[in-house]
């Protein structure tokens, strides 16, 4: 078990949260089945809303698992939340400073010590204009590759109706539901053993959002975009792609010259003329010898 936090605050947090949290919000859980019941384990959901940490919290908990964050440090600055969030055993990101990567190393010593780490692999809450999962960072599959803990995808719907993202007011009534489903674990075996190749990392990083994509897909019963939203380009991409095109227009460029072209190529006029080829008039009129001029008019007019 993890020293890395204190036992106490971690059940001050249970008493705390979990009553609160089942009040306000209607929760309704799946894929239960598929939460490892002990050992370091690596969940990866989609991030809609600043509210996704404490449904995501309850979700965990109430399944046997206290979940580790990694958290912006912004929020450890915060007077009365930062020591509360280091007792309870909270990672804290450094974004945009040197050593930002080394909390991937303790993300990694959590991992071997057993803990439940939350890695939420877009890195703040989409971007996408109709909030599906966007192109993500590829941190996920470095530590999951490094350090051979499996990779749960959970995804939830519903979160933004409370805090839509960029708002600051909370619309708690009348009272919203939030949908949570874990998945099966995301097979990352065609690239273990690469987690220095950024090949690799970017390939990984795309199946477990495949699989995180496709569990939203299900929770809103539509069919996910064929592309990303990717956030460098504001556009739908392929990862690591530099082209910006939508899919929506790639989709027009492709389709409509096909449904156009095909059938002009199979009646195009060479085919009609090529029988006029094959029975010249030359041939039917040679007998005639008199008449030889007379023939160019006549074939002329054909």
């Amino acid at each position: 078990m993890s020293k890395s936090y204190s036992p106490t605050w971690r059940v001050i947090s249970v008493i705390v949260l979990r009553p609160l949290l089942t009040l306000l919000i209607r929760n309704k859980w799946s894929g239960t089945e598929n939460i490892p019941k002990k050992g370091g384990v690596i969940f990866a959901p989609n991030h809609l809303s600043y509210v996704d940490w404490g449904t995501d919290a309850l979700f965990f908990q109430a399944n046997g698992r206290y979940p580790t964050f990694l958290i912006k440090d912004g929020a450890f600055k915060v007077k009365g939340i930062g020591p509360f969030l280091r007792k309870a055993g909270q990672l804290e990101v450094h974004r945009g400073r040197a050593d930002a990567g080394l909390v991937l190393k303790e993300a990694e010593k959590r991992l071997a010590e057993g803990a439940a780490v939350i890695f939420y692999p877009e890195g703040t809450a989409t971007r996408d204009p109709e909030l599906w999962p966007m192109v993500a960072k590829t941190g996920v599959a470095r530590l999951a590759l490094t350090s051979g803990a499996p990779v749960i995808p959970i995804a939830h719907w519903g979160t933004h109706d409370i805090l839509p993202y960029g708002s600051k007011k909370l619309k708690l009534f009348p009272r919203k539901t939030v949908r949570t489903v874990a998945g099966k674990p995301v097979d990352l075996s065609a690239w273990a053993g690469q987690h220095t190749s950024a090949r690799a990392l970017r390939a990984a990083t795309e199946a477990i959002m495949g699989s995180v994509t496709a569990l939203v897909a299900d929770l809103r019963a539509e069919e996910p975009p064929a592309l990303p939203w990717d956030p460098n380009t504001s556009s739908r991409t392929v990862p690591g792609s530099t082209s910006t095109a939508h899919p929506a227009v790639a989709a027009e460029a492709v389709v409509t010259p096909e449904a156009v072209v095909a059938p002009e190529a199979v009646v195009t006029p060479e085919v009609v003329v090529a029988p006029e080829v094959v029975v010249a008039p030359d041939p039917v009129v040679l007998p005639d010898t008199a008449a030889a001029d007379e023939a160019k008019p006549e074939v002329t007019g054909q």
